[in-house]
């Protein structure tokens, strides 16, 4: 006679759903951790990678200069930088001195046009801090290739400074933005630049140390006309004389950096606020210049030799 009784049952065991002739048990299989045959590291890297596929998937990243997808930028809106600097002050009429001297010598990597004006409204002002590393080593390179005309001309006595002497170094000074500006962006692009050239410069045997000496007050130049642009004449300021601590600024070599050369009023009103402190402004480097709007310019680019 079958037995009636029952075998007990665990308290853990799942209850049988109404309905069915047999309990119904759920299996839970352990999960072992996966190890990659060469290590941990091979496992970290995939797992990165892993990382920065679902970051693109809710970040797009793209190059800002041709729109290529998953690259910050391409090879070939930055090799637009790769050239050598050209002379391009006669593009700017706000650099003309109007005393019978020659304008500011002013060195640009490229024309600020097409992809490469992309790049630098990006970097500058749409927060794109990835593309400093290539900006940066633009301004290096330029200041390899600038430093044989640099100790040129400390070496014909027009400044106070001797490159290679242990003495006075070459001032990198940037052009200054607005606080408004520098609170905007979290940082100084500018200043970034600065740093570069000088240790492309000391790179090829010119001492040169970047030094902000300058200030501006107002509104920063990001869409203001040629009138707006030319009011900036008035409103970059140095310190005044002995007010700056160190030593005087009297007869130093100064070269000025900025991002982009239009109208030339900026560096204009830079150079007329070092040279009321005694500097001597020996020339400015720039990352892009904006084309002259006419045909036939390519007549006016220099290289320096």
């Amino acid at each position: 006679m079958p037995s009636s009784v029952q075998p007990s049952r665990s308290p853990d065991d799942p209850s049988p759903r109404p309905g069915t002739g047999r309990d119904r048990r759920v299996s839970v299989t352990p999960v072992t951790p996966v190890t990659a045959a060469g290590g941990t590291r091979p496992l970290v890297a995939a797992l990165a990678g892993a990382a920065a596929s679902l970051t693109r998937l809710v970040v797009p990243i793209e190059c800002p200069g041709c729109g290529m997808r998953d690259i910050a930028l391409c090879p070939a809106c930055a090799g637009l930088l790769d050239g050598a600097p050209i002379r391009r002050e006669r593009d700017a009429p706000r650099l003309d001195r109007l005393d019978g001297r020659a304008p500011l010598p002013v060195w640009a990597c490229a024309p600020y046009a097409g992809p490469l004006r992309d790049v630098v409204v990006a970097w500058k002002d749409k927060g794109r801090v990835d593309l400093t590393g290539v900006l940066d080593a633009a301004a290096h390179h330029a200041g390899v290739i600038l430093a044989p005309g640099v100790r040129a001309a400390v070496g014909r006595g027009e400044a106070r400074a001797c490159a290679g002497s242990g003495r006075d170094p070459v001032l990198v000074v940037p052009a200054p933005s607005t606080a408004a500006a520098r609170r905007a962006r979290g940082r100084e692009p500018v200043l970034s630049l600065a740093r570069a050239l000088a240790q492309g410069l000391c790179a090829a045997g010119v001492e040169a140390t970047p030094v902000r000496l300058l200030t501006q007050r107002g509104h920063d130049q990001v869409g203001r006309g040629s009138r707006g642009r030319g009011e900036r004449l008035t409103t970059v300021r140095a310190p005044r004389r002995g007010a700056a601590p160190g030593p005087s600024l009297a007869g130093a070599a100064c070269l000025l950096v900025d991002d982009v050369l239009t109208t030339g009023a900026t560096l204009a009103a830079c150079e007329r606020a070092l040279e009321g402190l005694g500097a001597h402004v020996l020339g400015a480097f720039v990352v892009a210049a904006t084309p002259p709007p006419r045909q036939g310019s390519a007549a006016h680019e220099v290289h320096l030799t």
